[in-house]
């Protein structure tokens, strides 16, 4: 390979997504995930025919899988149908200003159309400008919305 991929996550790069996925949550001040996320992604990701999760890696030409993107299908009420929400998308900090970015969310649009729903949802902390200015480039539009947690236990 000569040129960077982004492409579905396979088994192998589970720890590698989770060493990532720490990365994430430390960049964006959240608890760290949980110390079993390699094999628990495992599970959503490969142990059904239809996984609830879906990951795709950027890879750069060396093999380093330098960025990942999580997503899966929620559904809209009020417009009584599917669309992809992107859970997760992350680039190492070197990764980063590459191009690698708009082919993680090229492939989350191609696994939107694959799914066949018309439209990919996600969100970002207010304060990443770095982020913000990317999607904005892309010509992705934001709502204003705070997001809540509210523990079960």
């Amino acid at each position: 390979m000569t040129v960077p991929v982004a492409r579905r996550a396979h088994p192998e790069d589970l720890p590698r997504v989770a060493e990532l996925a720490a990365e994430h949550a430390a960049y964006e001040k959240a608890a760290p995930p949980h110390p079993d996320l390699a094999a628990r992604l495992h599970g959503l990701l490969f142990a059904t025919e239809s996984p609830r999760l879906r990951c795709l890696v950027a890879e750069l030409p060396d093999g380093t899988v330098a960025g990942y993107a999580t997503c899966s299908l929620e559904l809209s009420t009020w417009e009584a149908a599917e669309y992809l929400h992107m859970d997760c998308l992350y680039l190492t900090e070197t990764a980063r200003g590459h191009g690698l970015g708009a082919l993680l969310m090229a492939a989350i649009r191609r696994e939107a159309r694959a799914l066949g729903v018309t439209r990919v949802e996600w969100q970002t902390p207010t304060w990443n400008d770095g982020a913000i200015r990317f999607y904005d480039r892309l010509g992705a539009t934001s709502k204003e919305k705070r997001r809540f947690s509210l523990p079960v236990d």
